[in-house]
């Protein structure tokens, strides 16, 4: 398997190479084979992209807006009609199943481009009468934005996060994960195709350096980082130095609250999506299952059932719809969760170790793991795994079952089963997340807002909330009359 692009960045509308850059290989989960050789961004690879970005940016912040959104669907139509390609090149570097890369990665990016590309006639000010004198605002252009890629879903987040600052006016530098390098320049050669102007969106590769290097450099305006809340705390840290303004899309250790009214398939379904899909590397997983005690047997048993019916296999194959982790240390790290719920005392279910697929022998492939009996102070309940790993907890009362989905420094994701929709918009109300969904899990349309409360985030992405991120307003008086002054 060779993806090898033509060079390692994208840069003024076309593929260079760093001379400096530190090398690296992108692997295939599934065998660990190096895919493509890349380098990371040197200083003078840098400084070209900050170079081609003010040039581009002022291009294409004359641009009209509605030229503006034209180019983003084109965008989004040459995604769609290269996606099977590009899904293959995702599931190379991903190790996602190319059964969820043809559905879920560039073709929703494809949805993100052509919803913003939408939006772009429609972003206006307002007109403020006061009385003889008038004020209006105008949205306006950051200038340069930093979007920094997690490696679970690399092109649908470079789109999630060009997107609205592509309309909005605002050149991208782009730097993907360098686990997962590949995608973002397929992205980018589709914005050129589809007429954006030289350097209005670059790709840079690199490791946290590279990210440092960007979001401390005086041209850039903004950061958003998709990632760890670690790292997210490192980016916070060094943006605040600079007075950067920042969006952080952050993890979570979110809960699923299933009552004993619900329907038991489709929580069993919804419990499924939000722990194993994507092999369970989703920040808004909800990994923390409350399960009332009249139905916890029953739901327990269904789901082993279910989880026993998954096909682990080669990911290339759309009937597999299991695949391996990204990598050899996400491997080593879900393995090593796995053990500690087994010496914590809870009950393991089905899973709880490495698989091993034929013809895979050195793929990075775990048993998708259900513990039942998990208690809240158990580490598995409460630190965040990124790994097809699920904890059931008991319940019988609402308001404890409330506090406890609360307790924790997380707040990305909640969900909530129940037939009894009075309840279901009152536990909703009380839980501490910013995303949240009744009677399904992990749905993110994006004309939805996206992100987290108290550690899983600041900020929002998709929807119309996402362009108070991307733009700033100008505030105009005009006055109708004369001016007074005491002297």
């Amino acid at each position: 398997m060779r993806a090898q692009p033509q060079a390692s960045h994208y840069v003024g509308g076309s593929y260079v190479e760093s001379q400096s850059g530190t090398p690296f290989d992108s692997l295939y989960p599934a065998t660990g084979e190096v895919i493509a050789q890349i380098r990371a961004a040197d200083d003078a690879v840098i400084e070209a992209a900050i170079r081609s970005a003010q040039e581009g940016q002022k291009v294409w912040a004359a641009t009209p807006a509605a030229e503006r959104g034209r180019v983003l669907r084109r965008a989004a139509e040459i995604l769609r009609e290269k996606n099977r390609e590009l899904s293959i090149l995702e599931t190379l570097d991903t190790g996602k199943p190319l059964q969820e890369t043809l559905i879920a990665d560039a073709a929703s990016g494809a949805d993100c481009l052509e919803y913003f590309g939408g939006l772009a006639a429609t972003l206006t000010g307002e007109h403020i009468d006061l009385g003889g004198s008038f004020a209006y605002t105008k949205r306006e252009p950051l200038g340069i934005c930093f979007g920094i890629g997690a490696w679970n879903y690399p092109i649908q987040i470079a789109c999630w996060k060009s997107a609205p600052a592509l309309v909005c006016g605002n050149a991208m530098i782009f730097k993907p994960s360098e686990v997962t390098p590949l995608s973002a320049l397929k992205l980018a050669e589709a914005f050129t195709e589809a007429g954006l102007p030289a350097g209005v969106f670059n790709v840079l590769q690199g490791f946290g350096d590279v990210g440092a290097k960007l979001v401390a450099h005086p041209a850039i305006a903004k950061v958003s980082l998709t990632g760890s809340v670690p790292t997210g705390a490192k980016v916070a840290a060094l943006a605040g130095e600079h007075l950067k303004k920042t969006t952080l899309e952050l993890g979570g250790k979110s809960p699923l609250i299933v009552f004993e009214d619900a329907d038991i398939e489709n929580a069993v379904s919804a419990a499924i999506n939000a722990n194993f899909y994507s092999t369970g590397q989703i920040c808004s997983n909800g990994t923390r299952v409350f399960v009332h005690e009249a139905i916890k047997e029953a739901f327990v048993a269904r789901l082993a059932e279910r989880t026993a019916k998954a096909v682990m296999g080669d990911p290339l194959d759309e009937a597999t719809n299991i695949g391996p982790l990204v990598s050899k240390q996400q491997l080593d790290k879900v393995l090593h969760y796995m053990q500690i719920g087994q010496d914590e005392g809870a009950r393991l279910v089905c899973g709880g170790g490495s698989a091993s697929v034929a013809s895979f022998p050195d793929g990075y492939f775990v048993q998708p793991t259900v513990f039942a009996d998990v208690k809240d102070d158990m580490r598995i309940a409460r630190e965040e795994i990124f790994g097809p790993v699920l904890s059931v907890l008991d319940f019988t009362d609402e308001d404890d079952v409330i506090a406890r989905a609360n307790d924790t420094d997380f707040g990305l994701a909640a969900g909530v089963f129940t037939r009894d929709i009075q309840r279901a918009h009152r536990v909703i109300d009380q839980l501490q997340a910013g995303t949240c969904w009744i009677n399904t899990y992990n749905l993110t349309p994006i004309e939805m807002p996206f992100g987290g409360y108290k550690k899983s985030g600041i900020g929002r992405e998709n929807g119309h909330a996402a362009i108070d991120y991307y733009s700033q307003t100008k505030s105009v008086y005009v006055e109708m009359g004369g001016v007074e002054a005491a002297f």
